[in-house]
């Protein structure tokens, strides 16, 4: 079976849920029935077909009843443990037909790599079915999606859209150098920021408006990491505007240099190549895709920066690289240089080699060499956000914990802009014909995969924790990764008419899935191998639809009773020496031993 869950998980299971009813002492839990909301009427042609078989790598073949409602595409099985299928249509990423005499065959590909075959006997209702599905996954109007249905049927312990408000983030920092600035109030000055910024506390909310307008979309240096050990800091922003004609902005140079001390420099990460950071300067070339010409900051305006071009690839370049990687790991061969040629062609582990080293070296900055940085490329909405949630791991032990982590996803990717709904509106399987969409989230979380894989012990959460980050980032039941920016957000109202994710799994019963059982708190630095042998193909990942993953779940059961069985013992050795110290203490009243 895939996934044997509880029954509480099962009702508000991710994407796929496929269980036996003997396995929750005889009975099976079925999710409350989806009624079908006048706004997918028109959508499904035909809402329920019989005797549909569905295939799955390693599985034996399914019969059952296929039925569609406005969300989800169920497969109910009439064996006496029954077997369900559970799939969100806005996981599917692509669908191919294919028939034979009145046969059809429907394979669907998706967006977390599964994939699947429905037999359907004839080629009307596999026609429909695959119309509505390729419809119902590709709603226009994101009220429509799930997330906006969804009702939990658990106690909200916390509200996950409260949990890491800026107000909250900031007052967490102790600090007397920096200040919670409302120049964005009602998102006009940045409209991929949130109102809340942290920025330095001598540099004023006109000074920071004149810096908005030189940087690429209004996105002006912000505060993204503050070192406690040595006060020096980590910036993001958009690159600036100087233009063919090389202007300047002082309130920029001022806002930068402020952030310095006394006879200190900084580093400027450009996350572009040098060629590229130069060519945008040229009006003609940069009003195609960013008016009105973008560029760089020279030496003779921020002679207290130097900056170092560390140039990553671009999202459209990530999609390419994850569908090749795709490509090759669903590739059926036995020849070791024809998969390790395929692995290599894809470019996907020299991605992560490159983010990892950059920000190895943006790390490396702030605490070897005591000096503050600025990332950015050309937007600030996609490498910048990698290398300074990358760099914060690196530094930070408090981002390496569930709650940490959550925060830094939260205040790094989700507040700051990383625009969810473009980039991860499609996966590896739908082809390059979708401009905006790259993996540049998912990228970031292999990254921090390969750190965990090298400090397996000082990480709280485990590999699934990020599969599941992964997962509700392309398609999920809450509001969390939905839009582009809070300023949809919050036209949308999310807040109230979505759950969070987080409410979803702080809850301690759901929590405990995501816990690593080996997990010691290290409060050091922590430098990953950024070597080619130390790097890894995820294949939790992107192979674990052709894994068993038995053996890695009853391993970490393993652990876990390892683990209470040692609690359990000391708790017992504790109290055996609590009733020596009191037997000793009552011979020696009674004269019975010499002191």
């Amino acid at each position: 079976m895939v996934g044997a869950l509880t029954p509480k998980t099962q009702t508000e299971s991710l994407y796929l849920a496929l269980w036996c009813g003997d396995q929750m002492n005889g009975k099976v839990v079925r999710r409350p029935v989806e009624f079908h909301a006048m706004e997918f009427v028109e959508f499904i042609k035909t809402p329920k077909v019989d005797s549909v078989v569905l295939h799955r790598p390693f599985y034996p073949a399914i019969e059952g009843t296929l039925c569609l409602t406005g969300h989800h595409l169920i497969l109910s099985s009439r064996k006496t443990n029954t077997e369900e299928l559970w799939l969100l249509h806005s996981n599917i990423d692509a669908i191919e037909k294919k028939f034979s005499g009145s046969m059809g065959q429907l394979t669907i590909k998706c967006k977390n790599f599964m994939i699947i075959q429905l037999d359907i006997n004839g080629m009307e209702e596999c026609l429909n079915i695959a119309s509505s599905i390729e419809m119902l996954s590709n709603l226009e109007s994101v009220t429509l999606t799930y997330p906006f249905f969804y009702r939990p049927m658990a106690d909200v312990l916390e509200d996950g859209w409260q949990a890491f408000l800026p107000e909250t983030e900031f007052a967490r920092m102790n600090t007397d150098d920096w200040r919670l600035s409302f120049v964005n109030k009602n998102f006009q000055v940045c409209p991929t920021y949130p109102q809340a910024v942290v920025v330095p506390k001598n540099i004023d909310d006109d000074c920071i408006m004149q810096a908005a307008a030189f940087r690429q979309g209004g996105r002006f240096p912000v505060l993204s990491y503050l070192h406690a050990a040595n006060g020096t800091v980590i910036l993001r922003s958009g690159q600036p505007l100087p233009g063919p004609n090389g202007k300047r902005c002082k309130e920029d140079e001022s806002l930068l240099n402020s952030t310095l001390g006394i006879g200190k420099r900084g580093y400027i990460i450009d996350t572009r190549s040098y060629n590229s950071a130069v060519n945008s300067r040229s009006k003609d070339f940069y009003l195609i895709l960013f008016p009105p010409g973008g560029g760089f900051e020279t030496e003779a305006h921020y002679p207290q920066w130097r900056r170092v071009h560390k140039p990553l690839d671009r999202f459209s370049s990530l999609q390419e690289s994850l569908t090749k990687l795709m490509e090759a790991c669903n590739k059926n061969t036995n020849s070791m240089d024809k998969w390790l040629g395929h692995l290599g062609a894809s470019s996907w582990l020299s991605n992560v080699k490159e983010v990892l080293t950059t920000a190895c070296l943006v790390a490396q900055c702030v605490d070897r060499e005591n000096s503050s940085v600025l990332v950015h490329g050309s937007e600030g909405l996609d490498a910048t956000l990698q290398i300074t949630s990358l760099a914060q791991i690196i530094l930070n032990p408090d981002c390496r914990t569930v709650r940490g982590f959550e925060a830094l996803v939260e205040r790094e990717w989700v507040q700051s802009g990383h625009p969810f709904a473009s980039r991860c509106a499609k996966s590896a399987y739908a082809g390059s014909k979708h401009k905006h969409t790259g993996p540049v989230f998912l990228l970031f979380l292999d990254c921090v995969g390969q750190i965990l894989q090298q400090y397996q012990c000082s990480f709280e959460f485990n590999e699934k924790f990020l599969i599941l980050l992964f997962e509700n980032s392309y398609a999920s039941q809450f509001g969390t990764f939905l839009c582009n920016n809070e300023h949809d957000r919050q036209a949308l109202k999310l807040s109230t008419k979505t759950q969070s994710l987080w409410t979803y799994v702080n809850r301690p019963k759901i929590l405990e899935t995501y816990i690593n059982p080996l997990y010691q708190p290290n409060s050091t630095v922590i430098w990953p191998s950024v070597a080619p042998q130390s790097l890894m193909l995820w294949c939790g990942l992107y192979l674990r639809w052709d894994m068993d993953k038995t053996v890695n779940d009853s391993t970490d059961a393993e652990i876990r009773k390892i683990q209470q069985n040692d609690k359990r013992l000391k708790i017992k050795a504790m109290q055996l020496r609590k009733q020596l110290a009191e037997l000793q203490k009552e011979a020696l009243e009674k004269g019975l031993i010499g002191e």
